[in-house]
């Protein structure tokens, strides 16, 4: 976990009330020094969108715009996708090598890791979600039980920076404040598709990962 001071602040200026009444989300008002939220349970998973600010020295700061949703692992199956030609922050898995999906123009323009070929390639082969990835200008979206940010166990009750045993979230993060609605939604379109795939292809269980963000 970074130890650069992680500070949680309003989002000011970013649509979450409209955005919720469009996808049915519930919109949770943040604090002083937490976020406001979009949460969006469904019948298995509950994601939760927010911004966070990290500190980065002489008093500056950057504001990043963070999806999460997650989930009992029941097979261990991780990946990691994210455009070739953009910084990758939250760094490689190691370990994981570079995989093809088939798609020539999809090929060329991600970068994709996992640590099952042919799952990534059976998740990759839906169109939709190739198309709302291909929507996004900036991703990188992954599944990892290390979330960088204290979450509360509801069995232990103790915050940790890491999921519980056989729980892992599905991830999406870019350094900037996403303000468009349109992109916002399509995100969560994006998170729902994957879930279900995952869910479907016997990745994702119906149990309860028992964490609150």
């Amino acid at each position: 976990m970074s130890f650069l001071k992680k500070i949680f602040p309003q989002s000011e200026g970013v649509p979450w009330r409209q955005l919720c009444d469009e996808i049915g989300a519930e919109f949770i008002q943040g604090g002083f020094w937490k976020s406001d939220k979009a949460v969006k349970k469904g019948k298995q998973w509950t994601i939760t969108l927010d911004t966070y600010s990290e500190s980065q020295g002489q008093g500056g700061s950057t504001t990043y715009t963070r999806m999460m949703a997650p989930y009992v692992n029941k097979d261990g199956f991780r990946f990691k996708i994210d455009r070739k030609s953009i910084f990758k922050r939250l760094g490689m898995v190691f370990g994981m090598p570079d995989i093809e999906v088939g798609d020539p123009d999809f090929d060329r323009d991600f970068i994709i890791k996992g640590n099952d070929k042919s799952k990534v390639r059976t998740l990759f082969a839906n169109p939709r979600i190739r198309q709302l990835i291909q929507s996004q200008p900036k991703i990188c979206l992954l599944v990892s039980r290390d979330i960088e940010f204290p979450v509360k166990n509801l069995i232990s009750g103790r915050p940790s920076s890491r999921l519980p045993q056989g729980a892992d979230a599905l991830r999406f993060e870019v350094n900037y404040v996403i303000t468009d609605v349109a992109r916002l939604k399509s995100l969560f379109e994006l998170f729902e598709e994957t879930l279900n795939h995952l869910w479907q292809t016997g990745s994702a269980s119906e149990d309860d990962p028992n964490v609150v963000l």
